[in-house]
């Protein structure tokens, strides 16, 4: 009988380590998927809350906030593109690339985990922003995003316009926020073992290694 694992990945749509972290996640997982069987679930985290409807610039969004020049940037990205083609992933940025406000697109991913689909809509987000260039703020491709993996794009739209699930995805914010999470992707397993940043597949192994290992001894302790 496989162990069962809860795992809460934390993350934001706007952000590209999360793309790397999920990669090596699900490497970790399709590795250990004999013995175990996982409930994934993707929790929301907004690096840029207050971010406009317009969007911004990404390299002027990234030297402002983060205090680097255009040359570190340039580097910064060569080594994301790197590590996304580790995990099979384009990054395509160019001299359009947006940082977009990503809460409308957290609100369909609560609405796609209730109809079974949440990861397929987390990856077709990830896609369109950072290999595609969309704006993933827009509520039509938004509602077309959802049609690509199968949600009805007409209860989708309706969603986005009827600001449905807003108080859901705030609340869950709140709450991860409370818990001391400052930053993505964390991943949480079991509620009990977290890690932080955009890791290698053998770290997330090593630590649900550990995660069954306290399975185990739990079990032999109740036995």
């Amino acid at each position: 009988m496989k162990d069962s694992l809860d795992i809460q990945f934390i993350s934001d749509v706007m952000c590209p380590w999360c793309v790397v972290g999920l990669g090596n996640l699900n490497k970790a997982l399709e590795q250990l998927s004999e013995k175990i069987e996982t409930t994934l679930t993707f929790q929301p985290f907004e690096l840029n809350p207050n971010m406009p409807a317009e969007g911004q610039d990404l390299s002027e969004h990234i030297t402002e906030k983060y205090g680097i020049n255009k040359e570190q940037s340039d580097q910064n990205r060569d080594m994301i593109k790197t590590r996304g083609k580790e995990v099979d992933f384009d990054f395509n940025f160019t001299a359009e690339s947006r940082i977009r406000n990503s809460f409308d697109a957290h609100r369909l991913l609560h609405w796609a985990q209730l109809e079974g689909k949440q990861a397929e809509l987390k990856d077709a987000l990830f896609k369109a922003h950072f290999t595609h260039n969309q704006d993933i703020s827009d509520h039509q491709i938004l509602a077309n995003l959802a049609a690509s993996v199968n949600l009805d794009p007409a209860a989708a739209k309706g969603i986005l316009e009827n600001n449905l699930f807003a108080d859901e995805v705030r609340q869950q914010e709140q709450i991860w926020q409370q818990n001391g999470i400052t930053s993505v992707p964390t991943v949480i397993i079991n509620n009990a073992y977290a890690i932080a940043g955009g890791q290698p597949a053998e770290v997330f192994k090593s630590a649900i290694d550990e995660a069954l290992e306290k399975i185990q001894a739990d079990k032999t302790n109740a036995g």
